[in-house]
């Protein structure tokens, strides 16, 4: 039974194994003594194939959140670019003040 602790923690220490199948691109790409032409096209093909399945599970928004949060964005650009106007001028007189 001791021994068998031993074993257990011991074990705890390694790291885990990828899971069984097909390995990832960085793992080909390392494994490969050589850059060869093949290697690059193959981790190429691997990257947009998990790309795609990554990109089935964006939730996308709504044509209606999207045009909400354009015209948000578009207010807000506009109430600051007034305001720094504002400040811009502000500062501008304060300084010609001083210097005249």
């Amino acid at each position: 039974m001791a021994k068998e602790k031993t074993q257990a923690a011991q074990g705890a220490d390694k790291p885990l194994k990828a899971a069984a199948g097909k390995p990832s691109a960085k793992a080909e790409a390392s494994a490969k003594s050589g850059k060869s032409l093949t290697g690059y096209v193959k981790a190429a093909q691997e990257f947009f194939e998990q790309s795609k399945v990554e990109l089935k599970k964006v939730t996308w928004p709504t044509r209606q959140e999207t045009i909400k949060t354009g015209v948000a964005v578009l207010v807000f650009s506009v109430i600051m670019a007034i305001y720094l106007g504002v400040v811009d001028m502000a500062l501008s007189r304060l300084v010609a003040f001083i210097l005249s």
